[in-house]
């Protein structure tokens, strides 16, 4: 068992509790980048027992909450679940030591037992314990209590549990993506915003936001997200409250306005606007909606993105001749470029854990999706197709979402998500229709 696979991750379980309320110059030749090659990771072998329902009516419930557990864990791809039937014993009393002796046996790392049931108030009780099967020790014990119609989140607030004490990093399950969902032909595409479980599942539109809309991003609150919609001619930014639906546009600009982004802290929106022939990056005081101009150069300077310190922005610019990347204080001033390898960069994102930047990288008439440290160096080719762009991290940092289109007239974007690390586990994400530009939230409240 290794040292990751015990790493402790105490300030996970309080927000579980919580439920129920100098490398640049390296980075600077022109060679070529070296793509990822994921030789040598293991998967971690786990066992997820059924969970006891301690009333026939949960039955069907506490099956669901285990698919869905399951679901998180393998799509992860850190972990290798081993089917229930080749369990030697099963756990008939959730406060029973396992026989770790079996479960060895069957190959597993770890073992995950739990119980559902009712709570004297109505709300759904569930339990869970994480076994590590080789120190045949148990590794965390806890309780969550929901509204039995939110049982899908405590099942991905229990995969997060499992995840972070078994990897020893942050969780992401219990997220949502915000997206363009697109139906119609491809010139003439209707767009509207959609918001789903980073599953998938609970998919629904937001009110308001048809018509041609563009670049949906989450507060850091996970309660509001910012857009561009043209639903007044020209492109604007919005923000929109998710509970309430109530949406205000943030000022009327001239000209045209691009790829809005909330400050760290919620206290600003960072964008680029063009005035005067010139498009430059912008930061908006959300309390005194006053403006301030942070870049002054008659290159376009564009899709800005803070690091999550707040102290720093990463955006594109052609100013060198070409779409870069380039890094410069939150308050303006100097830029240094951090993007030297083939081809042209964009749509930089900061990695909410603060050690990676993701990129669009557009050469030889393919795109793909990449990462660098924010000094520019170790940069990783991760994916690449006829069209693909706009990546955005889990709140973890660990994957990465973004949209691909396919070739031709009839061609469809769609979801895709990969590790940011070891460039495994390329998926498409199931949405009901063609779909672009994915937001992802932070871990919810």
């Amino acid at each position: 068992m290794t040292q990751a696979l015990l790493r402790l991750s105490a300030a996970l379980w309080l927000a579980l509790a919580l439920i129920a309320s100098a490398g640049a110059a390296a980075a600077q030749s022109e060679e070529a980048v070296i793509d990822v090659t994921p030789g040598g990771f293991e998967a971690i072998k786990i066992a997820i027992a059924p969970f006891i329902a301690q009333d026939p009516g949960l039955t069907e419930v506490s099956g669901d909450l285990v698919g869905v557990v399951k679901a998180d864990l393998e799509r992860s791809g850190l972990f290798a679940m081993i089917d229930e039937a080749a369990f030697i014993t099963q756990i008939a009393d959730f406060d029973t030591v396992p026989q770790f002796a079996d479960w060895r046996a069957i190959g597993a790392d770890a073992m995950v037992a739990g119980t559902v049931l009712s709570a004297s108030d109505g709300r759904l009780q569930v339990q869970f314990r994480v076994f590590d099967t080789r120190a045949e020790e148990q590794l965390e014990g806890l309780q969550l209590l929901a509204d039995p119609a939110d049982w899908r989140r405590v099942a991905h607030k229990v995969a997060d549990g499992v995840y972070a004490k078994l990897t020893g990093e942050g969780a992401y399950f219990d997220s949502r993506v915000v997206f363009v969902d697109e139906t119609g032909p491809k010139g003439n595409r209707q767009k509207r915003l959609a918001i789903m479980d980073q599953d998938g599942a609970n998919l629904r539109y937001l009110p308001g936001t048809s018509g041609l809309v563009l670049s949906p991003r989450f507060s850091p609150n996970d309660q509001s997200i910012l857009y561009i919609s043209y639903s007044t001619g020209q492109p604007q930014v919005f923000m929109q409250n998710l509970d309430t639906g109530q949406r205000e546009r943030l000022g009327n600009f001239p000209g045209m306005s691009f790829a809005p982004r909330f400050s760290p802290d919620g206290g600003s929106v960072v964008m680029s606007l063009s005035r005067d022939g010139n498009t430059d990056i912008y930061a908006m005081d959300l309390g005194s909606r006053q403006l301030r101009r942070l870049t002054r150069h008659p290159g376009i300077d564009t899709s800005p993105s803070f690091s999550p310190d707040g102290r720093q922005i990463v955006f594109e610019s052609d100013r060198g001749g070409q779409p870069q990347l380039y890094v410069m204080s939150a308050g303006g001033g100097g830029a240094g470029r951090i993007s030297f390898g083939a081809g042209s960069y964009s749509t930089p994102v900061w990695s909410p854990d603060g050690e990676r930047i993701a990129f669009t990288n557009v050469q030889g008439g393919r795109f793909r999706i990449g990462v660098m440290q924010p000094d520019g160096s170790g940069e990783r080719l991760l994916s690449s197709s006829f069209l693909e762009e706009g990546p955005t991290f889990s709140p973890n940092g660990r994957v990465l979402l973004f949209f691909r289109e396919s070739a031709g007239q009839n061609g469809r974007p769609s979801l895709w998500r990969i590790d940011a690390k070891t460039g495994q586990g390329l998926t498409r994400v199931a949405t009901p229709n063609a779909a672009s530009d994915p937001a992802w939230s932070p871990l919810r409240k």
